[in-house]
């Protein structure tokens, strides 16, 4: 039995991962998390499981890791499980050891690097952002669930790392839907891709 692979990202409604520099006030969440979802998340990041990056998000938390002060989400409990659990980072450029409890650095083709994790690992594997290293694993088949944090906002002006962009077409099976704090949805879905006709 092979270990289920989760796609883990948070979005804003018109589906934009981050930020350009004139929408930094918005700061960590976009300004709206609530108790709810922060207990939630801190239940999701509990237990056995692995966690996946690519070398740019690897970076950009260890950047953050870094600044933690200017950060305060990363003092939020379930950030901390996150960085307590085991982390397996693709890249060819970046080298052990890394600013993490526990992490490895795999380098080399990262549909084959995941096919053997998935084969191998006993605890489900997450990747958090890391959208390129995603959607090459979505076009393998290799992701199993995307869970999709959906914050109540619109920046169509300041956003920037469009979540999906690139990806190619899936439909979507859902499979857990929920509401967090009477404002942010939490999707979880099952991609398939999309056959067009006569493709």
């Amino acid at each position: 039995m092979t270990a289920t692979y989760t796609f883990d990202v948070f979005a804003s409604l018109d589906g934009y991962g981050s930020l350009t520099e004139e929408g930094a006030d918005w700061g960590g969440y976009w300004g709206k998390q609530g108790p709810e979802l922060l207990d939630h998340r801190k239940e999701l990041l509990g237990g056995d499981q692995r966690m996946v990056f690519g070398a740019t998000t690897y970076r950009e938390f260890a950047s953050m890791i870094a600044a933690a002060g200017e950060y305060s989400e990363f003092e939020d409990e379930w950030v901390v499980r996150m960085r307590n659990l085991p982390l397996t980072v693709i890249s060819s450029t970046l080298r052990e050891p890394l600013d993490w409890h526990d992490a490895r650095v795999v380098s080399g083709d990262a549909v084959e690097i995941v096919t053997q994790m998935k084969a191998e690992s006993d605890a489900p594997i997450r990747s958090h952002g890391s959208l390129s290293l995603n959607h090459a694993l979505m076009a393998a088949g290799l992701v199993d669930r995307v869970h999709v944090t959906v914050f109540p906002v619109i920046t169509a002006k300041t956003g920037t790392a469009p979540v999906f962009g690139g990806a190619g077409d899936y439909d979507l099976e859902l499979l857990e839907s929920r509401t967090l704090d009477g404002r942010t949805q939490e999707l979880v879905y099952r991609p398939i891709p999309h056959r067009h006709p006569g493709a």
